[in-house]
C-alpha cells in the first residue's frame, strides 16, 4: 500500500474588488413642500382659471348698450344713479343684500356661539360622541338642497308662527347648510394639536375653564375657527334654493332679479361677490400663516438685528 504523498497547496489571496457601497438612495419626498417652480406653476394656472372669468365679466360691464366696440362706465355710474323715468329700480338689490349680511351675522354667530362649544364639550368631556356629532354635521351636504327644503317648509310654517317671516329667520335653515362646511376645519384644527393635554395642564395650574378656552385654548385654534367663519360666510352669500323656495329676498334671489331688468348691473355685482370671495381667501390665508408668538419672535429679531448693528 502505497502512502499519498500530502502536498500543500498555496491559497492565493482573492484579489477581487470589494463591491461598491449602496449609494444612498435620496428620501421620498412624499408630502415634501413642494419646489418653488412648482408653487410658482399651480399659482399661474390656478390664477388663470379665476382670472379669464373675472376679465370677461368686466368687460362686458363696460360695454355700451346698442354701441359694438365702445367701453365706458355708465353702467357703473348707473349703479349709484339709476334711470327711474325707464323703470329701474335697484332697491331689491340694496335690500338683498342687507338681509343677505344680516342672516351671515347670525350664522356665524350660531357657527361661534353653538357649533365650536359643543365641539369642544364633546371633545373634552364626552370624546366618544366624537363620531356622532361628525356623522350630524356631515349629514346636510349629502342631501339635495331641495330635498331640504322641502323639509324645511313645515318647519318654518311653525317659525314664521313664532317670529315672523322677515328675511333674517332664513339663517336657521342656512346655518344647518354651512355646518359641513364648518365643521371640517374646526375638526381639523383640534387634530393638529393635544386638546385634552393642553386645557388639563392650563387647568393644573390654576386657570378656571373661561380662561382655559379664551387665552390658551382658542389661540390655538385660530385658522380652523376663521375658516369656518369666513367658509359660513361665502356659503351665505352664495345660497339661493332656499331663499327662492322660501320666498325670502337675498342677494341671489334679488341678483336674478335684476339680471332680467338689467344684465350689465347684475354681473358688477356678481364680479363684487367674486372679487369679495377672493379676498376672503386671501384674509383665510394671511391669519392662518400666523402662529402663536411670532409678534414676539420678530420683536427679538428685531431687536437682534439692532444690537448687531449697534456692536
Amino acid at each position: 500500500m502505497s502512502a499519498v504523498p500530502l502536498t500543500s497547496v498555496a491559497v492565493e489571496p482573492t484579489t477581487e474588488p470589494a463591491a461598491p457601497a449602496p449609494r444612498a438612495r435620496r428620501a421620498p419626498r412624499v408630502g415634501a413642500e413642494h419646489s418653488r417652480l412648482a408653487r410658482v406653476v399651480i399659482l399661474t394656472l390656478v390664477g388663470l382659471v379665476f382670472l379669464v372669468p373675472i376679465v370677461a365679466m368686466f368687460e362686458f360691464t363696460l360695454r355700451t348698450s346698442g354701441k359694438p366696440g365702445v367701453y365706458s362706465f355708465a353702467h357703473y355710474a348707473s349703479v349709484l344713479h339709476p334711470d327711474a323715468a325707464a323703470g329701474v329700480d335697484y332697491t331689491p338689490l340694496f335690500q338683498g343684500i342687507q338681509n343677505s349680511l344680516l342672516i351671515c351675522v347670525i350664522t356665524v354667530a350660531i357657527v361661534l356661539l353653538l357649533l365650536l362649544p359643543t365641539m369642544l364639550f364633546v371633545e373634552l368631556r364626552y370624546p366618544r360622541l366624537r363620531r356622532v356629532l361628525e356623522f350630524v354635521c356631515i349629514l346636510p351636504i349629502t342631501i339635495p338642497t331641495i330635498v331640504l327644503v322641502v323639509g324645511f317648509v313645515p318647519v318654518y310654517q311653525r317659525v314664521a308662527a313664532i317670529f315672523g317671516s322677515a328675511p333674517w329667520t332664513l339663517a336657521f335653515a342656512v346655518g344647518i347648510i354651512i355646518l359641513p362646511y364648518a365643521f371640517r376645519p374646526i375638526a381639523t384644527n383640534i387634530q393638529a394639536f393635544d386638546l385634552v393635554t393642553l386645557s388639563e395642564a392650563a387647568r393644573s395650574l390654576g386657570g378656571s375653564w373661561p380662561v382655559v378656552i379664551w387665552r390658551v385654548i382658542l389661540p390655538n385654534m385660530r385658522r380652523g375657527v376663521i375658516s369656518a367663519v369666513f367658509l359660513a360666510v361665502a356659503v351665505v352669500l352664495g345660497e339661493y334654493t332656499i331663499a327662492s323656495f322660501l320666498s325670502q329676498t337675498t342677494f341671489q334671489t334679488a341678483l336674478l332679479l335684476i339680471s332680467q331688468q338689467d344684465p350689465y348691473v347684475a354681473t358688477i355685482f356678481a364680479l363684487a361677490a367674486l372679487i369679495f370671495a377672493g379676498i376672503l381667501l386671501v384674509v383665510i390665508g394671511r391669519f392662518g400663516a400666523i402662529r402663536p408668538g411670532d409678534r414676539e419672535r420678530r420683536a427679538a429679531a428685531r431687536l437682534a438685528r439692532a444690537s448687531r448693528r449697534t456692536a
